[in-house]
């Protein structure tokens, strides 16, 4: 440890002030604010990361930063606080803890982590500012537009080419009234089983395009 003092002239007098009799400079670090804030954000989450600057090797694998970030028009009174748990320079913010369409600012802070024994250090100056806003939620993709638009063009059409059957169906009927009695009307007889057929494989249809 080291021992500081202060010595000073009051009329014509030296005098000297013992402020620290053991003072040891690993319990009192202040580090540099981190550099280079940048961030990324789309409809899903808020990736921001950042560096830091003249911070030797052993304590960079030791830090803990703090993240704060607010709506861009308040003030940083009423931000948001999260205590990173990792020392990685990142972090992640979920899309849903942001609001679609409004700017926000952030900024971060670090210190040797709590957790250390060896060093102990107070939070640094936060570091600048970087700005996002969360992507919107993107629409309706183009392939369900076209199912969709599959959809509502199929049930007309399956309709327009039932009638036409049961319209040919109603002229097959009439024309085999006029067949003698020992010929068969197969297909006047037959049509309605293939009518069936064809409404069953329409409902299906639909239910897989839905």
């Amino acid at each position: 440890g080291y021992r500081v003092s202060l010595q000073g002239n009051f009329f014509g007098c030296n005098h000297t002030y013992m402020a620290f009799p053991e003072y040891n400079p690993r319990n009192h670090i202040k580090l540099d604010p981190p550099l280079n804030i940048q961030s990324n954000a789309t409809a899903s989450k808020c990736q921001i990361w950042w560096s830091v600057w003249n911070v030797p090797w052993y304590l960079a694998e030791i830090l803990q930063y703090e993240l704060q970030y607010k709506e861009y028009s308040m003030s940083w009174e009423v931000a948001w606080n999260k205590t990173l748990p990792s020392s990685l320079p990142q972090v992640e913010i979920e899309a849903k803890e942001l609001h679609s369409g409004i700017p926000y600012a952030a900024r971060v802070r670090c210190k040797v982590s709590e957790n250390e024994n060896s060093y102990h250090s107070q939070w640094s100056e936060w570091s600048q500012t970087t700005v996002f806003q969360r992507a919107d939620v993107p629409k309706v993709s183009e392939k369900i537009l076209n199912l969709k638009t599959m959809q509502y063009l199929f049930i007309p059409l399956s309709f327009g080419t039932l009638l036409y059957l049961f319209w040919n169906c109603k002229l097959s009927s009439r024309y085999c009234c006029f067949l003698t009695l020992g010929q068969k009307a197969l297909p006047a007889l037959t049509f309605p089983h293939q009518l069936l057929s064809f409404s069953h494989s329409i409902v299906c249809t639909m239910g897989i395009l839905r």
